[in-house]
């Protein structure tokens, strides 16, 4: 027999928006959407509500955005709301208090092959650290980050070409599906669990920020590669150029490699009209998309063609 599901999900960016979009077209039945308060963003500081809370009005759901998880006066309303079922895409940490509430428990989707890539930054470091695949998995919440029994998993290959926006959309459409699955399963009472395996080697996902982000020019060619496409679009790898009398800090999109044995600087710059190479320990790195301060996202033939390097111009 099916259990007759009254869900709260919980979540903010886009990542989150499909899967809440896969469930209203299945027909459950969402009696509350969580997700992040209004807040300023961009350069004239608009107000600007998540992807969630927009798509959540384009329903007609009623949307929830509490500073405070713990706050008695959104405890209490999310009980009224008696949902037997939570689920959480991209969202933030809960207290005990709020993922305990439901009948049959609260569940998140990761975008991670778990138990390895808990953490912030799921996507990013998987292509970051040069992974082949990663994937999607759903798991019961407990106390810790992203360490609860898993229901579900789905591997999702990391092509050559793919990016952290690429790599972003494929998780989330996969997750989108993942998530309807575990709940078909919760409804017909046919969930089984997995514990995560602990064990020294589980690879994190640390969030991101801007010592992590810096690229390494000491690093091989490979892992500078990874680096800048783990990345893109969000938040972008950056160094420092130096060229003359200028120390600039840029950003690279994206780059391609090639082996070389040479006997140059690390970080030397190699420019012709249609090419910008750096040297790198192992060889060369190709920068395809670049962006220098106050200026937009440009090819690189854009830039070569109105930007001048110095001889002794290089990358920090």
């Amino acid at each position: 027999m099916n259990k007759e599901l009254r869900i709260v999900f919980m979540g903010t960016p886009d990542f989150a928006v499909a899967t809440l979009k896969t469930l209203v077209e299945n027909n459950y039945q969402i009696v509350g959407v969580i997700t992040a308060p209004d807040k300023p963003a961009g350069r004239g500081r608009k107000i600007q509500e998540s992807a969630v809370k927009t798509y959540a009005k384009s329903q007609g759901l009623h949307i929830m955005q509490p500073t405070n998880l713990k706050h008695d006066d959104f405890v209490q309303e999310l009980k009224f709301l008696e949902a037997n079922l939570q689920i959480v895409v991209a969202f933030r940490m809960l207290p005990k208090i709020v993922w305990q509430m439901p009948e049959y428990g609260t569940f998140n989707l990761h975008a991670s092959l778990l138990p390895n890539y808990r953490g912030a930054a799921p996507i990013n470091w998987a292509i970051i650290n040069g992974e082949t695949k990663t994937g999607v998995t759903t798991f019961f919440i407990d106390e810790k980050i992203d360490t609860g029994e898993m229901i579900l998993q789905k591997e999702v290959a990391i092509e050559d070409e793919d990016n952290a926006g690429t790599l972003h959309d494929k998780l989330m459409t996969t997750g989108s599906q993942l998530v309807l699955e575990t709940v078909k399963r919760i409804e017909q009472g046919q969930v089984k669990t997995s514990i995560q395996k602990e064990n020294p080697t589980i690879k994190d996902a640390h969030k991101l920020n801007k010592d992590n982000c810096k690229i390494n020019w000491d690093n091989d060619i490979k892992t500078i590669h990874n680096k800048v496409r783990g990345l893109n679009p969000y938040p972008g790898a950056w160094c420092y150029l130096e060229n003359g009398e200028e120390q600039l800090e840029i950003k690279l999109y994206q780059t391609s490699w090639v082996f070389d044995n040479h006997d140059l600087t690390i970080g030397t710059l190699v420019a012709d009209k249609k090419t910008l190479k750096v040297a790198a320990s192992n060889g060369f790195i190709l920068v395809e998309q670049i962006k220098l301060p106050g200026k937009r996202k440009m090819d690189i033939i854009s830039l070569l063609n109105g930007y001048h390097f110095h001889d002794n111009a290089k990358m920090l």
